[in-house]
This record gives structure tokens, C-alpha cells and sequence, in this order.
């Protein structure tokens, strides 16, 4: 997949969607701040980006307003199909250096992937693996999420989901189901709650706030990764409240969508 950029050869490697909806969790909690930090504007029907490297091997990606395009190739490469991404010139309204994200892919032929020599900015780097902080807590639930049976097999059958005042409970669960309760009350920014379908009339249901990630599916428990509880999954069960809070984020975030 190759587009030109100032007569230059650019190859794509991988695209990405930057919208309300779904975006690259690892730059924020919700889409505003995503788009924040990568100095964009939240426009509302939200960019696709574009990995990939110049002909020097050298890191960028590239910001298209046209996410249709971009969603389109995602698509048909989640479903095993080829598709050339690329991006009208015209559509393409930034070229940051560096990539939010690590991959593991590059074009072969060039140099091995490196940061821009003669960048101008900041430059986008994915965050440290063997650090803990909001990046790597988000990444985390993206994990779960993909790999939701796995992960659901790894917890016990005993976990459950306690009732107020009826027994210990840990302090940050409490804490971030109570913030996360909170969001049907006052609706958060968009994009800290997002819901997609998840076969069998079940949705998956993801959530985050200040210091923490909630992944769950809407018939079944959720998982809490927390800033405080480094490289920790706190399993949550539905007992008799977590199916009503489940229910009531998922309608949230499709009125929000």
C-alpha cells in the first residue's frame, strides 16, 4: 500500500479510526482529549489515521479528515481482505512524526522503522511496555476486550459482585463503579463510554474514568484495571447490581453515538 506526500513515497501500514465512537484508547479516556493530544480539533465525525513510513524508513502517520476511507480499509482487513489505503492528498490535513502506537509490522525494502531526523513537534510515541500509567492501564482493557473468552476463563466461578455494606470490598472497585454509576446521571464527554455488539444479543460495554477501565459484556461480569493496582485485573460479578449498570452504559452510549 503506497501514497505519496510531497512527491515523497509513503507506506502504509495499518490504519486506525479517531472518531466518538472508537478511538485509539491509549491516547486518552475519551475522545476530546484524544483529539488533544494530538493537537486536533474533536470535529464530529472524527479523522482516520494513517501509519506507516517514508521512503527513508522513518515513522509517521498520517491524519486524513476522511474517516469513511479509513474505515473502510479496517474493514475489509478485519474480514482477511486486501485493501490499498490511500488517502486523497487533499483529505490529508497532518503529518506528525512518530507512531501512538507499537507495531510490529514494517515495509520491507526500506530502513527499519525510526523517528524522524528533521521532525517539527512533538513526536508520537508508543508508551513504555514495562511502565504503569493510563496508557498501559487502557491498553490493558483493549486486550481484555479482544480476548474476552480467554480472560473469562482465567476467573474463577466464585467472583461476585457485593452488595453495599453487606461485606469488604476493595476501595477502587468501589470507587470506579460508583464513578461509573455516576455517568447515567451526568453523561461524561463522549468516548468514555462505548458499546458494540458482541454476538448472542450481548453488548460489549467499556467505560473509563480517572484512573480506571471497566470491560464488560452486557449478559456476563466485567474486569477493573486500575492506575493503583499495577498490571492487576480485578474481576467484578454481576450479582444484583452490575447487570442494571451494564444495561444502563450500553443505552448511553448508543444515545451518545
Amino acid at each position: 500500500m503506497v501514497t505519496t506526500t510531497d512527491q515523497d513515497a509513503f507506506y502504509v501500514l495499518t490504519g486506525l479510526l479517531l472518531t466518538p465512537a472508537q478511538f485509539p484508547a491509549v491516547l486518552a479516556d475519551d475522545y476530546a482529549a484524544a483529539c488533544e493530544a494530538l493537537e486536533l480539533e474533536p470535529w464530529e465525525a472524527g479523522y482516520g489515521l494513517v501509519l506507516g513510513q517514508d521512503a527513508d524508513g522513518a515513522r509517521w502517520t498520517l491524519v486524513t479528515h476522511d474517516a469513511a476511507l479509513v474505515a473502510c480499509a479496517v474493514a475489509a482487513w478485519d474480514c482477511g481482505l486486501e485493501y490499498e489505503l490511500e488517502p486523497p492528498e487533499r483529505t490529508v490535513i497532518a503529518s506528525l512524526p512518530g507512531w501512538p502506537l507499537e507495531l510490529t509490522v514494517q515495509t520491507p525494502g526500506i530502513p527499519d522503522p525510526h523517528d524522524p531526523a528533521d521532525a517539527e513537534g512533538p513526536l508520537l510515541t508508543p508508551p513504555d511496555p514495562a511502565a504503569w500509567g493510563p496508557a498501559q492501564r487502557r491498553l490493558g482493557a483493549d486486550e481484555i476486550g479482544r480476548n474476552w473468552h480467554q480472560w473469562l476463563q482465567q476467573t474463577g466461578t466464585d467472583v461476585r459482585f457485593t452488595d453495599p455494606g453487606s461485606g469488604p470490598r476493595h476501595p477502587g472497585v468501589a470507587r470506579a463503579l460508583a464513578e461509573a454509576a455516576a455517568y447515567l446521571r451526568t453523561p461524561p464527554p463522549a468516548g468514555r463510554v462505548r458499546s458494540a455488539p458482541a454476538g448472542e444479543n450481548a453488548r460489549a460495554v467499556r467505560a473509563d474514568g480517572p484512573g480506571w477501565s471497566l470491560v464488560a459484556r452486557t449478559d456476563d461480569i466485567a474486569f477493573l484495571l486500575l492506575d493503583d493496582e499495577p498490571g492487576e485485573v480485578l474481576p467484578v460479578g454481576r450479582g444484583p447490581e452490575l447487570p442494571g449498570l451494564l444495561d444502563g452504559l450500553d443505552r448511553l452510549a448508543r444515545d451518545q453515538g
